[in-house]
């Protein structure tokens, strides 16, 4: 029997390999399904046999959460270039150390999540993200039923390997018309879409995501013969059974490298998958450990990062959008475009004034870009004698939804619905009141808020906690699962943070931060009613224009009546606020430019798990600001006005040894 079991293991592993790692299937999905509904039979009928290489362990589980991992070996972030003459500069100062020519490894950069894969004796046991490079989120089970990671390698071996996590376009559009037709919100880009899947705490769900995986980097543990470069340690990760990039290239010197860039820059939109640069590394492995590292990314490797893509096209249309405020947002439509390996049919135009300052018009060809890759927006309009010929754009006097008159606000240069009660208005409130900036409630998306709204099912976001099972029911192509998982995830939103209730009330210039802020200040909603200026403009980066508006909220009369009816139906938001130490207590901190070993909302939540309190502007009271890559004007304020300002890695090493620098040479 064991023997029995042994073999069918070892041929699925193998045929998994051969279909998700070579993607050259040997036999066909019937003989794969049967062998492995034998397999499954024969560990029912014994338990005791299975074992955690087993293919029947890819099922998945629920989780509670994820734990902290500390990793074992460090994961360095990449420093980045953006032109071949920072390519060049960077090869001549490694060279400078060696006597002979620097041999060079390219692979293309993948756009996924970065995890770290630990083998023993060749079995996996243990898959972590990235988290800050030191410690991450042991998300083992997740990790399973992704195909592309073998459960158990060719060979009895110690290793752990880097990867990055990605889904496929192909998987990452057929992903996103389910979920528009169940009236879920669309992910943005396939990065996104990955990393929400891996992050399940349901590991069904992930299972279902067709994620892959390549891997880039190993450290091999005892092992006879040691790989002496990089790429022959590729090699011998792929003998093992990983997937590695098929387009990785060595290369003889710097001018091999450029033209291993060049020849992707376009190219790489053929690819089933996203990539946003090309990663370059010294190939011998002691050079490599001779050059060493600096606080956050090694001295052997480097980031090239492709420009982002323009195209020009037609704009056929400007549609106008009413958001959560009322204001009317201008999108473009144009003829659909590939752009970034995308098609592109809409675009951002910001607002009136922005139509204007471009001279917009119907008809013109204008040149589109995608700001940070994922939002495209019209950027200029070509010169042409057409242009001139067509009708100058006239913004629009009443409202397209339900025809009110648009008016202006003091010191703004939107346009807004005079109408309170504009179904557009409505259903975008509440869009937002169920979004993951908000309450955060899953399975409601723009679709099913739509025909709950249009149903009468739904006016404002307390309808949605009277609804009943029976009530989702009437919705189009709804079935008792989907009914069920819907009501559930409305109760589970009940018990949502008073930071998120804040964010979802939508109170005038109250955005996530400023609701977290006063959450934290005054942690209950009770605490909030009949609030004073005086209380409010004494929060740090409490001004008094959000102070007016927060004390306005809180002491109108239908607002507390509005409260009471969620207190009513069993929403009474508290913020518990888990403070692991003080270090940062009374003081501000400012992040600007961009982080590489967290998120924004990450670091701001660290800063607050040590007693200070995150802002986003810098004046003479901020306490410390974090600057990342590319920081903008904060940076430049911070340095006027005296204020400390920290690396990313100095932010991290604080935090590591629990103390502050009180001052720093650079900045007196």
């Amino acid at each position: 029997m064991i023997d029995r079991i042994n073999f069918l293991k070892d041929e699925i592993n193998k045929h998994n390999y051969n279909y998700y790692v070579e993607d050259n299937p040997t036999i066909s999905d019937f003989e794969y399904d049967k062998m492995f509904a034998e397999l499954k039979k024969l560990e029912e009928e014994h338990p005791e046999l299975q074992t955690p290489d087993s293919p029947t362990q890819r099922v998945g589980s629920i989780s509670e959460k994820f734990l902290p991992y500390k990793h074992k070996y460090r994961l360095y972030s990449l420093d980045n270039t953006y032109n071949y003459e920072d390519l060049e500069s960077w090869y001549e100062k490694i060279s400078q150390n060696f006597n002979d020519k620097v041999e060079l490894v390219c692979e293309l950069k993948i756009d996924g999540l970065a995890i770290a894969l630990t083998y023993e004796n060749g079995i996996f046991t243990t898959g972590v993200t990235r988290g800050d490079g030191v410690t991450g989120e042991n998300i083992t089970t997740n990790l399973k039923t992704v195909k592309a990671i073998p459960l158990k390698l060719f060979k009895d071996t110690n290793v752990e390997v880097r990867g990055e996590i990605y889904m496929p376009k192909t998987s990452f559009e057929k992903l996103n018309e389910e979920n528009i037709l169940k009236g879920e919100k669309p992910f943005a880009n396939p990065r996104n879409a990955a990393a929400g899947s891996i992050r399940q705490l349901d590991s069904t769900i992930t299972a279902k995501r067709d994620l892959s995986i390549f891997v880039y980097n190993s450290s091999f543990e005892n092992i006879e013969n040691p790989p002496k470069t990089h790429y022959e340690s590729m090699q011998r990760l792929k003998e093992l059974g990983f997937k590695i990039n098929p387009n990785i290239r060595l290369c003889h010197d710097i001018s091999e490298a450029i033209d291993y860039c060049k020849e992707w820059e376009n190219k790489r939109f053929e690819l089933d998958y996203a990539t946003d640069g090309v990663v370059i590394k010294v190939n011998n492995l002691a050079y490599q450990e001779e050059l060493g590292f600096t606080a956050r990314a090694p001295k052997w490797a480097t980031a090239f990062k492709f420009p982002p893509e323009e195209a020009t096209t037609d704009l056929l249309d400007i549609e106008l959008n009413i958001g959560k405020t009322g204001a009317v947002t201008p999108v473009a439509i144009l003829t659909p475009v590939n752009l970034a390996g995308s098609t592109v049919a809409r675009a951002s135009l910001h607002n009136f004034d922005e139509i204007k300052r471009l001279d917009a018009r119907i008809g013109d060809k204008v040149v589109i870009k995608k700001a940070a890759e994922i939002i495209p927006k019209v950027i200029k309009v070509e010169e042409s004698e057409k242009h001139f010929e067509l009708p100058a754009y006239v913004p629009p006097q009443t409202c397209p939804v339900c025809g009110s008159e648009l008016v202006t606000r003091a010191e703004e240069v939107n346009l807004y619905c005079s109408n309170p009660n504009c179904p557009a208005l409505l259903k975008s409130k509440l869009e937002f009141w169920v979004s993951g900036d908000a309450m955060d409630i899953d399975n409601i998306g723009p679709g099913i808020i739509e025909q709950l709204f249009n149903k009468n099912l739904v006016k404002n976001p307390i309808d949605l906690y009277k609804l009943s099972k029976e009530d989702f029911f009437k919705l189009d192509n709804v079935k008792e699962k989907s009914a069920n998982n819907m009501y559930e995830s409305i109760q589970a939103s009940k018990t949502r943070s008073l930071s998120r209730f804040l964010t979802a009330l939508n109170i005038k210039h109250v955005g996530k931060e400023t609701a977290e802020i006063i959450a934290n200040e005054f942690k209950t909603l009770d605490n909030l009613y009949h609030v004073n200026s005086v209380d409010l403009t004494a929060i740090p980066n409490i001004g008094s224009k959000i102070a007016i508006e927060i004390r306005e909220y809180f002491n109108d009369e239908k607002t507390l009546k509005y409260l009471d009816e969620f207190k009513a139906l069993g929403i009474n938001p508290i913020q518990e606020v888990e403070q692991v130490s003080d270090i940062l207590k009374g003081k501000t901190v400012v992040l600007t430019g961009t982080l590489q070993n967290m998120t924004r909302d990450e670091a701001q939540s660290v800063i607050k798990s040590l007693g200070g309190k995150p802002s986003s502007s810098v004046s003479k009271n901020t306490s410390f600001v974090i600057a990342g890559e590319n920081p903008g004007s904060k940076f430049d304020k911070a340095k006027n006005l005296g204020v400390i300002i920290l690396t990313e890695d100095e932010f991290l090493e604080m935090i590591k040894t629990n103390s502050i620098p009180f001052e720093k040479e650079e900045n007196k």
